[in-house]
């Protein structure tokens, strides 16, 4: 007997329901779904992890009351088993998550440090060689401020801030300018250097190195599990693709 999904007055087969789960664009979703069920299938949790996890949900979905459960129950069409299901799937993902890449936080931090370490810092570029050179040296004998130089004379929408740019990641600004800056102090003034048509004076204003701090390492372990995760539909997608060749006639 075919499997039938009723909605209302509209019977659904079984068959029926990946082509609506991609007319409705749930496909990947779903999917994610499939492959999060599969890696959490060997971990579980604790009574009181349970409890804590519902109280979250609860929460967060202001459920604040047997009432408020009830009528989010009735309108999901779920049980209370299935709606503790959904509550510590967080936290089973998390200790799988902790599991497969918690030893590899660090050395990803250190890879990724150069994208997260952020500054802030002045800029002025002009394509005059000479002019470069003076505002330079006005600049360095306190003749005119930085911010006045670059409001004056400064080619580029740096102009409009008096020079100053940031913070943004250290990778962010031109390669030449971030080696600069990586290896300046705050205050630093860097004499004119030429880049691409343009003469550019810069200097560092502040630097804020990143830290791997709670909220730094739960930042790469979501990379690295978004990474695996990416790989893993692209394995599912690939599957289906050749499947679906190999039911294909021959030419």
């Amino acid at each position: 007997m075919t499997d039938v999904f009723r909605v209302g007055d509209r019977e659904i087969l079984a068959s029926e329901i990946p082509r609506l789960l991609k007319r409705y664009q749930l496909m990947p979703q779903f999917l994610q779904g499939l492959v999060v069920d599969r890696a959490i299938a060997d971990y579980s949790c604790t009574d009181e992890e349970k409890q804590a996890a519902l109280q979250q949900f609860c929460q967060q979905h202001q459920l604040t009351s047997p009432e408020a459960q009830q009528g989010w129950l009735k309108a999901h069409g779920m049980t209370p088993a299935e709606l503790e299901e959904i509550a510590v799937r967080p936290v089973l993902l998390q200790k799988f998550k902790e599991d497969i890449w918690g030893n590899k936080v660090r050395s990803h931090f250190m890879t990724r440090k150069s994208s997260l370490d952020r500054v802030i810092y002045s800029l002025i570029r002009t394509k005059d060689d000479g002019l470069a050179q003076e505002l330079y040296y006005r600049i360095q004998e306190g003749e005119q401020t930085f911010e006045e130089c670059a409001r004056d004379y400064s080619q580029g929408p740096e102009a409009r801030t008096g020079g100053k740019l940031g913070p943004v990641p250290l990778n962010r600004p031109h390669p030449a300018i971030g080696k600069l800056l990586s290896v300046s102090q705050p205050g630093q003034l860097w004499p004119p250097r030429a880049l691409a048509e343009w003469f550019i004076i810069v200097r560092l204003e502040e630097f804020h190195p990143a830290q791997l701090d709670d909220t730094m390492r739960s930042q790469m372990l979501d990379e690295l599990y978004a990474s695996w995760m990416q790989a893993e539909l692209q394995k599912l997608v690939s599957a289906e693709f050749d499947r679906l060749s190999s039911l294909s006639p021959s030419a």
